[in-house]
C-alpha cells in the first residue's frame, strides 16, 4: 500500500482478518525484535519458523526427545536463538539458522511462560514462571536454578510470608508472573497477593513493592518494546498500566541509590519497600469491560506503545479489544468461533496475530482506505459516473518553454545495495549489524502431479462399468470395450453402455410429414408425387431418388431426418 494515499486520521490498530496461517497444530507465537520471522509452538512439541513476509514456512525445529505441546516460545535478542517450553518439563534451546538443539533442561516443574535474557547477545540465562511454584532464574549451560522470591515480610530476615507456604514450607500453589525489563537487569514479579516485586537480577534481592489496586492475583504482566510502561493483567478482571519512572539502563544502580537515599532511610522494612516502589511505578491508565466484566486473557501493548489489546477468555469467543493509550475503547474485533490461547502484535506494523485452539494462526490487518486526493490539490472523488465534457484545446500539444534541468546524478558511481540503513524505530539499531532478520530459502522438492484429477470418481466409474452388475456383465458378454482417456469420456461411455444393454435408445420427435407418411403406409403414394406435394430441395430430391429400392423404414428415416 502507497504510504501517501493513505488516510492519516484513521488508527494504526489492526480491522479485519487478512488471512491465516496452517502447519500443525499450533499453540503458541513470538515474533523476532524485527518482525520478519514468526516462531509457532506446536502440539506435537515442534517449533515452526515462519518468514512473515512471504507467509511460508522458513524453517522447522523439531526434537525426538520432546513430543509434548510447546507452552511458549521466545527469541532471543538478535534472533540467532529460540528458546521453547514444554509440558514435560523442559526448556530447549534451538539454533535458528542451523536448526540444531545447543540445550535442553529439565524443571521439576511444567513451565508456563519462559523468556530469555535480553541484554546478553549469546543467551545463557532465562526466566522461567513454573505452574505452581515461584519464578525461577535457570542457567541453562549448567542447568542450576535459583528460586526468585514472591512476597516478603521483612527486608531484614528475607522469608516468605508464612499464610502463604504449604505446611512443608514449599512456595505458593498459585502460579506467579514474572519478566525482565528491557535491559534484563531488573525482574518485576507479579505475585498472589496483587504486588509487584522488583527484583534484582544479580544478587537475587527485593528492591521494591508496588502494590496493586485490589490485590488480585496477577496473571500477566508486560513491558513495552521501549520498556516505558509495564502492564498487569489481574484476576479482578482489570487490565494496568503504569508508567515506569525508571530509566532504561542502569536501573539496577539507580534503584540501589534510591534505596540508600535519606527519605527513603525513615521508614523500615515492607514501607521502606514500598516507598522506594512508589517512585519506580505510577498508575497509568485502568481497562476493563464494565458491564460484562470478562476475564482477559494474553494482554500486550502495541509496537509503539501507543495501543492496548486484550483478548477475552470466554470459551468460544475470538474477541480482540483494542484501547488507546488514554483509556478509550476503539475497537472490538470478532473472529471464528474458536477461543483464543495466545496473542502477539508484530513490533513495527499495525498488524495483530493471535492463535486459535484449534491451532491456526490468524493475521489481523489494517483495512486500508485510499485518499486519491493526496495526489492532487483539486481531485473530486465521484459518488457516481458522471458525464464528462472536454475543452476544445484540453488536449493541444504545448511546447517545452523550459529545458529540462541535466541531472547531478554521476551514473557511473557504484551503488551500495549491501549497507543496511539504520532503523529510528529500534533504539540500538547500531547494535545490530550481526542480527538475523532472514533466513535462506531451501527449496523443497515438487510434489509429482496427479495422473487422474479425479480418482474418487473415476474409481467409481471403474467400479461400475468392471464390477458384478448387470450392466457390466452383459456388456463383457457382448464383447464391448469403451476406453476413455479422461474421466468425463469414462461417465458418457458408461453411460451409453448402460443405455445400449438395456436396450433404450434416443427418441427423436417425429416431424408432421413424418406422421402423414405413417397414416399413408398403407396404399404408398408415387414417389414423385410425394416430393412433388413435400417442396423438398434438391438434396433431399436426390436422396429420396437413391432410396427407391429401400424399403419404407428407409424412407421414412431418410425423409424425417431431413425435416428435423
Amino acid at each position: 500500500m502507497n504510504v501517501p494515499i493513505i488516510d492519516p486520521l484513521q488508527g494504526d490498530f489492526p480491522e479485519v482478518i487478512e488471512e491465516f496461517l496452517q502447519h500443525g497444530n499450533m499453540k503458541c507465537i513470538a515474533f523476532n525484535r524485527r518482525g520478519t520471522l514468526l516462531a509457532a509452538g506446536c502440539v506435537d512439541g515442534s517449533c515452526v519458523i515462519w518468514d512473515f513476509e512471504t507467509r511460508g514456512v522458513a524453517k522447522e525445529l523439531r526434537d525426538k526427545d520432546c513430543v509434548a505441546p510447546i507452552t511458549s516460545v521466545c527469541w532471543s535478542k538478535f534472533g540467532h536463538h529460540i528458546l521453547a517450553s514444554a509440558t514435560d518439563k523442559s526448556l530447549t534451546l534451538w539454533s535458528v539458522l542451523s536448526g540444531e538443539k545447543i540445550a535442553r533442561v529439565t524443571l521439576q516443574q511444567t513451565t508456563l511462560l519462559a523468556r530469555l535474557h535480553p541484554g546478553s547477545c549469546t543467551p545463557s540465562v532465562c526466566l522461567a514462571c513454573p505452574l505452581s511454584s515461584a519464578p525461577i532464574l535457570v542457567d541453562l549451560n549448567t542447568g542450576s536454578s535459583t528460586v526468585l522470591p514472591v512476597t516478603m515480610s521483612d527486608v531484614g530476615t528475607g522469608t516468605t510470608h508464612p499464610r502463604n507456604k504449604f505446611s512443608d514450607g514449599s512456595p505458593p500453589f498459585t502460579p506467579t508472573a514474572a519478566t525482565f525489563n528491557k535491559c534484563g537487569d531488573l525482574i518485576y514479579v507479579g505475585n498472589s497477593k496483587g504486588e509487584i516485586l522488583i527484583v534484582d537480577s544479580k544478587n537475587i534481592r527485593v528492591q521494591a513493592i508496588i502494590p496493586i489496586p485490589g490485590g488480585s492475583v496477577i496473571k500477566n504482566i508486560v513491558f513495552s518494546r521501549n520498556g516505558q510502561y509495564l502492564l498487569t493483567n489481574s484476576n479482578d478482571r482489570v487490565i494496568r498500566v503504569y508508567e515506569n519512572l525508571l530509566s532504561q539502563k542502569g536501573a539496577a544502580n539507580e534503584l540501589e541509590e534510591m534505596s540508600n537515599a535519606s527519605p527513603v532511610n525513615e521508614f523500615q522494612g515492607i514501607e521502606k519497600l514500598k516507598a522506594v516502589g512508589s517512585k519506580c511505578l505510577i498508575l497509568f491508565r485502568e481497562f476493563q469491560d464494565a458491564v460484562t466484566k470478562m476475564q482477559w486473557k494474553a494482554p500486550c501493548f502495541s509496537g509503539d506503545g501507543e495501543w492496548v489489546v486484550g483478548a477475552s477468555a470466554n470459551k468460544g469467543e475470538h474477541k480482540l479489544y483494542i484501547w488507546d493509550r488514554v483509556g478509550h475503547l476503539v475497537k472490538i474485533l470478532e473472529g471464528p468461533k474458536e477461543a483464543l490461547t495466545d496473542l502477539a502484535w508484530h513490533p513495527v506494523r499495525p498488524l495483530v496475530v493471535s492463535v486459535s485452539v484449534a491451532g491456526l494462526v490468524y493475521i489481523w490487518a489494517k483495512d486500508y482506505t485510499e485518499n486519491w486526493s493526496a495526489f492532487a490539490p483539486d481531485f473530486k472523488e465521484l459518488e457516481e459516473n458522471e458525464e464528462y465534457i472536454e475543452r476544445e484545446d484540453e488536449f493541444d500539444l504545448v511546447p517545452d518553454t523550459e529545458k529540462v534541468k541535466e541531472s547531478e546524478i554521476n551514473e557511473d558511481d557504484e551503488v551500495d545495495i549491501m549497507t543496511v540503513e539504520k532503523d529510528s524505530t529500534f533504539s540500538d539499531s547500531e547494535a545490530s549489524q550481526e542480527e538475523l532478520c532472514f533466513l535462506p530459502a531451501i527449496p523443497s522438492p515438487d510434489v509429482p502431479e496427479q495422473q487422474d484429477k479425479y480418482p474418487a470418481s473415476l474409481s467409481k466409474l471403474e467400479e461400475s462399468t468392471h464390477s458384478g452388475s448387470p450392466f457390466s456383465v452383459e456388456a463383457g458378454q457382448n464383447g464391448q470395450a469403451h476406453p476413455a482417456s479422461s474421466p468425463l469420456e469414462v461417465a458418457n461411455s458408461a453411460a451409453e453402455d448402460a443405455a445400449v444393454n438395456t436396450g433404450v435408445k434416443r427418441k427423436r420427435k417425429p416431424s408432421a410429414k413424418g406422421l402423414e407418411l405413417e397414416a399413408e403406409k398403407g396404399r404408398k403414394p408415387p414417389l414423385s408425387k410425394l416430393i412433388k406435394s413435400m417442396g423438398k430441395p434438391s438434396k433431399a430430391k436426390v436422396k429420396l431418388e437413391n432410396a427407391q429400392d429401400a424399403n419404407d423404414s428407409v424412407l421414412d428415416d431418410a425423409v424425417t431426418d431431413e425435416y428435423i
